[in-house]
């Protein structure tokens, strides 16, 4: 009988996957300090919600798990609060990113995603969220 550890390392290379933006609200290059599409409506919030939900599953399933259920690896973001509070902490995450002791755990999204993807995904996870 053979015993191995393993130990959990970064989550390895994630290339980002571009995500199609051209028919959601534009937001510009200026980043908003809450969710601006929290507050949109019908065929809208629906388009936005399609949106952040292909993209999340491009982007940020691997790592966070499928439908917004994390399995332990990453911080389970249906559990942000839809407020200033939690679209600060969500800001700061995917324009920074997380390194610890030199591995990357997640690279800087934003480096990568426009805010209209990034924020069509925190729409998503809002619209999946426990509360």
């Amino acid at each position: 009988m053979s015993i191995s550890s393993f130990g959990v390392i970064a989550h390895g290379a994630v290339t980002p996957q571009a995500i199609d933006t051209s028919t959601l609200p534009t937001l510009g290059e200026e980043w908003t300090d809450t969710n601006p599409y929290r507050d949109e409506q019908g065929d809208t919030l629906k388009e936005i919600i399609r949106v952040g939900g292909s993209a999340y599953n491009q982007n940020c399933a691997r790592c966070h798990g499928l439908g917004g259920i994390s399995g332990g690896i990453a911080p389970d973001l249906r559990q942000l609060p839809a407020d200033y509070d939690g679209d600060e902490w969500y800001i700061y995450r995917v324009q920074n990113g997380a390194v610890r002791n030199g591995a990357v755990y997640m690279p800087k999204m934003s480096e990568h995603l426009n805010q209209e993807a990034l924020w069509s995904i925190r729409t998503w996870l809002e619209s999946v969220s426990e509360e």
